[in-house]
């Protein structure tokens, strides 16, 4: 079972990577959207009104594709005081609650922006002045708060099989 786990948690590893990498590709995309605003607004005299727009709805998918990267990383923020003076099997319980509660808290928020996504694409909504599909703005937030319930869950499990002497 732990060999499974693991070569699963490979293979999303990969998806993860690549999620970010979309991610590394939104803020290029806004940071030459943005420039071309600064240009045109002080250079041309002529302020583009869709730059503002567009780079708000960006920068929500680019804050969350990052999510399971991050975990990848280990680059939550966390105080390691107590954990540090605590037994390997105290250690490995805090790191169980810390896991259940990232699976509890991405699967919550992985039903709501699947939901979200759903309502935005059958409604037909659309953004108020690029008239962009809000959807194609709640697709990649569902994909990447699901792949990050999916990768905590699987890291959950891993820690769960480990012994407490080889738990993170």
């Amino acid at each position: 079972m732990r060999e499974f786990v693991d070569r699963m948690i490979g293979r999303v590893e990969r998806l993860v990577v690549a999620l970010a990498a979309f991610g590394a590709l939104l803020i290029f995309i806004q940071m030459v959207w943005i420039s071309y605003g600064v240009f045109m607004r002080y250079v041309m005299g002529s302020p583009d009104r869709l730059v503002t727009e567009a780079t708000a709805l960006l920068l929500f998918p680019v804050a969350l594709v990052g999510l399971a990267y991050a975990m990848r990383e280990d680059s939550f923020p966390r105080v390691t005081l107590l954990t540090d003076m605590m037994g390997p099997g105290w250690r490995k319980l805090v790191g169980l609650i810390n896991g259940s509660i990232m699976v509890v808290i991405g699967a919550f928020f992985s039903i709501t922006t699947i939901n979200a996504t759903i309502r935005a694409f059958n409604a037909g909504a659309s953004t108020e002045i690029l008239r962009w599909p809000r959807y194609l703005f709640w697709s990649p937030v569902a994909l990447a708060i699901c792949l990050f319930t999916l990768y905590a869950l699987l890291r959950l499990l891993r820690l769960a099989l480990r012994p407490a002497s080889d738990a993170e």
